[in-house]
């Protein structure tokens, strides 16, 4: 027998799992407050209590949903089907009320709540127009232009205004509208070739735009439209994969295929640091966690049988051990054929104090590196068994989730980190993890299976 046999592991002291719930399409997602966790399979939406499970609510929509969201105030449930057009609108509050929007012919290819949570931003085929239709008033406005870009839509942390990407005459520019009227207040072309996205600042007094891949070029514009910054940090080479602020909004992050992470910031817009993300680990002052698997027995429950018993079941158990520089960061070759190489930074995330960054270069995708922002270095290195599928930060505090593909979910806090194997064993395998708004549980999404990881008075609580 190869390796090395232990007993299967019981969960750390402190989390609890669920039972498996059902979904498809990855249609998962707490509730703003933490209240309730919907899910959707096929075309029935059940809406749960997060903390036990219970179903809350049970409904039943015109077709299999595409799209699931909540309004941020949590009262509301926005169930979209994109093929017919349709979105149905379901109350928490008020379990019979119920309210459909039929875009008709126009069609539907993206629906979203507004800040306010009584509004449904609707975008039509082609991109040819946004609809806004009022859940209070009944009323109907339309916002044309939008350009089909990645992240072409984002409100201020107020809900007081939107900023769209648009397309006029071959030229980018962007439209900022009050949510209070959807009226028209600011308009500006923006130095760009080919707008990817946008983004506001915590503040809401700056919007940073960036160019698609094929050019590098990010813009910083103040509301009204004047620009603060321009950085092009190279030219005839892949460009820019991702941006994010820091929660005050003092630090702009820009990664980019050239494998590193630059930081802006907010007085002058001068480059402060450049992060790199090399292939070796050299330093020994960083601290390098290696996931390590081994075959673990795990015993059969059920009752007892006469003649021979059954053979063991094997399957893997993860633990992190921690490595001595230097340490060699597994690295994939992109495939040059295909167009958008998996190559460069296209993660980076600040945790919700702002103390640190997580990034992930898809060059090396088993590896998460995670850096200290006051001194602008690396202070934590997680190499995985496995390519790294999704991470999340918890909301309330320096803690980190995230998946492989595994029946594992992982965690780092500035405590340690941990390998958490899921009680499912061989039934379940998580793609993807989002966190509670109030970090006390993490959502765990497989294939046709979730779960609910309840956290209690865990290092990093």
């Amino acid at each position: 027998m190869e390796g090395e046999m232990e007993r299967e592991m019981e969960p750390p002291v402190g989390m609890e799992f669920s039972e498996l719930v059902r979904h498809t399409g990855r249609l998962c997602a707490f509730s703003p407050d933490g209240a309730y966790l919907a899910t959707c399979v096929g075309y029935r939406v059940v809406v749960r209590d997060a903390h036990t499970l219970q179903v809350a609510q049970l409904h039943s929509c015109l077709d299999c949903v595409s799209h699931i969201e909540w309004c941020p105030d949590s009262r509301f449930l926005l169930c979209a089907i994109y093929p017919r057009g349709l979105v149905q609108v379901f109350s928490m509050e008020h379990p019979d009320w119920r309210c459909k929007v039929d875009e008709g012919s126009a069609g539907l290819v993206a629906s979203r709540w507004s800040p306010d949570g009584r509004h449904i931003l609707n975008t039509s085929d082609f991109q040819l127009r946004i609809t806004v239709w009022s859940l209070s008033s009944k009323a109907v406005s339309y916002i044309r232009y939008p350009k089909a870009c990645a992240q072409g839509v984002d409100f201020t942390r107020d809900g007081r205004f939107m900023a769209l990407a648009e397309r006029r005459d071959g030229t980018d520019c962007v439209s900022i509208f009050s949510c209070s009227d959807w009226q028209l207040r600011q308009h500006f072309k923006v130095e760009t070739e080919d707008l990817e996205g946008l983004a506001w600042s915590p503040s809401g007094s700056e919007l940073c735009v960036w160019d698609s891949a094929l050019q590098y070029g990010v813009c910083v514009y103040s509301w009204e439209g004047r620009p603060l910054c321009r950085l092009r940090a190279y030219s005839w080479a892949l460009g820019v994969r991702c941006v994010a602020w820091n929660p005050a909004g003092s630090v702009l992050a820009v990664g980019s295929y050239d494998q590193k992470v630059r930081l802006l910031n907010h007085v002058t817009w001068q480059k402060v640091a450049e992060m790199v993300h090399t292939s070796s680990m050299n330093d020994p002052s960083v601290v390098v966690y290696r996931e390590t698997e081994r075959r673990v027995v795990s015993s059969r429950g059920g009752a007892a049988t006469t003649g021979p018993s059954p053979p063991p079941v094997f399957h893997p158990h993860s633990r992190y051990e921690i490595a001595a520089a230097p340490v060699a960061v597994p690295v994939v070759k992109p495939d040059a054929d295909r167009a958008n190489p998996r190559v460069g930074v296209a993660h980076a995330a600040f945790s919700s104090d702002g103390r640190y960054l997580a990034t992930v270069d898809d060059g090396m995708p088993r590896a998460i590196w995670l850096w200290e922002l006051s001194s602008c270095r690396l202070l934590v290195l997680l190499l995985q068994a496995a390519p790294v599928l999704s991470v999340a930060w918890e909301p309330r505090g320096p803690r980190l989730a995230l998946c492989t593909g595994s029946a594992c979910a992982y965690l780092w806090t500035p405590a340690g980190s941990v390998c958490v194997a899921v009680p499912h064993a061989g039934r379940f395998r998580v793609l993807s993890v989002a966190w509670a708004a109030q970090g006390d549980a993490l959502l765990l999404v497989g294939k046709e299976r979730a779960c609910v990881c309840y956290l209690r008075c865990l290092p990093g609580s």
